[in-house]
């Protein structure tokens, strides 16, 4: 597990459990981070990040009063945020899909089930370092761009047609915009996920 020198980096570990942040603790050390802040809820991490410029955070799901889900929320979308950009592995032990959804759709980078393992933990780091991926902000969601795999869309694009492009139709044929907008092929759809 070598090849990137985490040493010059800042963690903060957001856990209420103090074992489960020496635990963390200790596997950061033993990568060779140097530099490792603790909080015991999400309130105390917030106010840590105001004086402490964490490159990455490691949250626990389960705190109180400020959850792990809601703290994200915060560094994300909170008005009065040290670094709303800040990476951050969100470690719980709850692994239902619908928690992973939550999770990513609040904005965390990636996602720890425990028991959580040093080369668990290294993965995770190393996917954050070797694929940054850009911010989206719309209306409901601020965080890092959602899609972890970057398709090349090889058939014709819908949202323009051009009738030349597409070899179904002929230069004769019209399509109107309710179809240009229609639902994917079979076809289309198996591009996609295989993509």
């Amino acid at each position: 597990m070598t090849g990137y020198n985490l040493e010059r980096l800042n963690f903060l570990i957001v856990d209420d459990n103090k074992h489960m942040r020496a635990l963390v603790k200790t596997i950061l050390h033993a990568l060779g981070a140097r530099n490792v802040h603790e909080a015991a809820d999400g309130a105390d991490a917030f106010k840590e990040l105001r004086h402490f410029p964490a490159d990455l955070i490691i949250c626990d799901w389960n705190m109180s009063p400020l959850d792990g889900l809601d703290f994200v929320r915060l560094v994300r979308t909170g008005k009065d945020s040290p670094n709303p950009f800040v990476p951050i592995i969100m470690l719980t032990g709850h692994t239902e899909m619908h928690r992973v959804l939550e999770a990513r759709d609040a904005g965390v980078h990636e996602f720890l089930a425990k028991p959580i393992s040093a080369k668990g933990l290294f993965s995770r780091i190393r996917s954050i370092i070797e694929r940054p991926r850009p911010f989206i902000r719309t209306s409901s969601y601020f965080g890092p761009d959602r899609r972890r795999r970057q398709l090349e869309w090889k058939g014709p694009e819908r949202r323009k047609i051009d009738v030349e492009q597409i070899p179904q139709l002929g230069a004769k044929d019209k399509v109107t915009d309710d179809e240009a907008d229609g639902g994917l092929s079979q076809e289309e759809v198996e591009a996609l996920l295989n993509g």
